[in-house]
């Protein structure tokens, strides 16, 4: 699955639109690396979002959306110094 598609199914990001803008400005990494909007997304990759003011690093669980199950796993939640 593209990663724009996958953050907008996943509710990470409400919009497609928004999630593609997010890879192109460099704020979206795949695995550590910097990651373009049609970077496949595989189950147990790593993303690593700046996003304003915070810093999310999540863990692909599932590329399937599932009522009321997250597609993540939520690793880590901080705000930038």
């Amino acid at each position: 699955m593209r990663l724009d598609k996958y953050l907008k199914v996943s509710r990470i990001i409400k919009r497609r639109t928004v999630a593609k803008q997010a890879a192109e400005k460099e704020k979206v990494e795949v695995n550590g690396k910097l990651a373009k909007p049609s970077t496949a997304i595989k189950e147990n990759d790593i993303l690593t979002l700046y996003l304003g003011s915070k810093i999310i690093k999540v863990k692909v669980t599932s590329l399937e959306p599932k009522k009321e199950l997250l597609m993540y796993e939520l690793l880590q939640e901080e705000k930038r110094p």
